[in-house]
């Protein structure tokens, strides 16, 4: 069994991801890192001997309850709580108590008993403090280690309308998880300190352990490989963005950005597309987001060189990256930025917003380019440099690949499970980055 001291082995894991499955497809409304981060996370503690069960909010009664998809040890177990059918987050806070129900009765029925909660966002964090009430009834005090992803303080410090700000039982909700959490795990020093001045955190609570990325589905491939699969002629280049559809990702900025360089240099955008990845946009109902940016792209006269691609399955998204000459995340805000990673795990260099965790996780000038949130006219100037300079662009790509090779899962988990220890022995919380 994984153990980093001896004393006090990790065997089972409770992974609490209430409102999304881990298995999700990817680009979906609500599925994006976090999804990511839970399977692959999982999937890698299973590699190094750790049991570990997922427990996630049904939606739809047609899957299994239990299903086995994360490799050794791992189990994605589907509980029923309110409707078995995709609801709005801000609704799921009604469910959390029939939820938690769910979650008790599974593991009684097996007879099973978690070293570990590890909860994922602030409705899992409410969650994880039910279930650690219900054990210690029971004789048993299991630590709960909490991860937010997203904070409700940042989302609200760059919304442009009060549709896009969280709501207050959010923000009372992650004030209330933070207080209560044994251990909180912020992705980058820049989250450490919006936990800290924006929250009032325990800074003697918060680790410092930032995601990780699989090396062997995210290793280089050759380009022109990349491109046949595609289905791009190999002369032509790529701009790709994938993430969800919502205003926080910036999209509106990278398609003003592409109507900029059509305008000065029409010349330059011969054989040049770029892909859109997430959302649905051939949805009879898509939401506004989706409905914006289709309009805003034809509005800019770009519709002929600009592709809504939809949702793809992680699996083929490495093509999607290595086929392209940069990844652009022109979010105005992201907790980390695991496309970023991905991305420069294959050798593309990733052009992205000076914000939150982008901000650490790109080096300008060294594995990709920052510009400012917001900026258009910078952003086009980025992609022009990147789409003209083939050499520059594969400098960029070569140290992206080097700088990402430090953040393989083998040495993320390896860093979770000290902190997992010294929760179980109430010792002090010393990861740093």
């Amino acid at each position: 069994m994984s153990n980093t001291n001896g004393s006090h082995p990790i065997h089972r894991i409770a992974m609490l991801s209430v409102h999304t499955c881990p298995l999700a497809m990817l680009g979906g409304k609500k599925t994006g890192g976090m999804n990511v981060y839970v399977r692959d996370f999982s999937r890698e503690l299973g590699r190094q001997g750790i049991l570990v069960d997922v427990f996630t909010r049904s939606q739809d009664d047609c899957v299994p309850r239990v299903v086995h998809d994360l490799g050794y040890g791992g189990r994605v177990i589907h509980i029923p709580a309110g409707p078995e059918r995709p609801v709005p987050v801000a609704d799921i806070i009604y469910y959390l108590d029939e939820f938690t129900s769910g979650v008790l009765q599974f593991a009684a029925s097996e007879g099973i008993q978690y070293d570990i909660i590890h909860s994922h966002y602030w409705l899992s964090g409410l969650v994880a403090k039910r279930l650690r009430e219900a054990w210690l009834q029971d004789g048993r005090y299991v630590p709960i280690v909490q991860m937010f992803h997203t904070l409700g303080h940042m989302k609200n410090r760059v919304a442009l309308g009060e549709g896009e700000r969280a709501p207050q039982s959010r923000i009372d909700g992650e004030a209330h998880v933070i207080r209560c959490a044994d251990r909180i795990i912020a992705a980058t020093p820049a989250e450490q300190a919006q936990l800290n001045w924006l929250y009032d955190a325990d800074m003697d609570k918060v680790a410092i352990i930032p995601p990780g990325v699989d090396l062997e589905r995210f290793t280089p491939i050759p380009k022109e490989t990349a491109k046949e699969w595609v289905g791009i002629p190999l002369q032509d280049k790529n701009i790709v963005f994938a993430g969800r559809i919502e205003p926080l990702k910036g999209i509106d900025t990278l398609l003003l950005a592409m109507a900029l360089i059509y305008q000065r240099h029409p010349g330059i955008m011969q054989g040049v597309c770029v892909a859109i990845i997430g959302g649905d946009p051939w949805s009879d109902d898509p939401d506004e987001e989706m409905t914006h940016l289709i309009e805003l792209h034809c509005n800019l006269g770009i519709h002929e060189f600009v592709t809504f691609l939809g949702a793809k399955d992680q699996n083929v998204l490495p093509n999607y990256y290595a086929a392209a000459e940069m990844v652009v995340m022109p979010s105005h805000y992201e907790s980390f930025g695991m496309v970023a990673l991905e991305a420069m795990a294959m050798g593309t260099p990733v052009v992205a917003s000076e914000v939150g965790g982008l901000a650490f996780l790109v080096q300008d000038g060294v594995n990709g380019l920052h510009v400012p949130s917001r900026d258009p006219e910078a952003l086009a100037e980025c992609i022009y440099e990147l789409l003209t300079d083939e050499e520059y662009r594969a400098r960029l790509g070569r140290q992206a690949r080097e700088y990402a090779l430090a953040y393989d899962w083998r040495h993320i988990v390896a860093r979770m499970l000290r902190v997992y220890e010294a929760a179980i022995q109430g010792g002090p919380c010393v990861e740093r980055v």
